[in-house]
């Protein structure tokens, strides 16, 4: 998760500064965090892990939102 989680916290994402195709490959690489992470989803929803791993997958959606109202945005 340690990939994932470097990926998301980047300093210098910034949508808004993006072109269209940066958009869509920056959003298959998220849906691609985003599948891999649900792979990896822990058993037990009372743990520490499984708080974790539900922080990191609302992050990765709220990026797949950002890009998909950036490249509306754009449209």
């Amino acid at each position: 998760m340690a990939d994932i989680i470097d990926f998301i916290s980047h300093q210098d994402w910034d949508p808004d500064s993006m072109d269209k195709e940066a958009l869509l490959a920056c959003l298959a690489e998220l849906r691609a965090q985003i599948a891999e992470l649900d792979e990896r989803e822990p058993e037990d929803m009372e743990s520490e892990d499984y708080e974790s791993w539900g922080q990191c997958h609302e992050e990765l959606e709220d990026r797949v939102d950002d890009i998909l109202d950036r490249l509306e945005e754009l449209e």
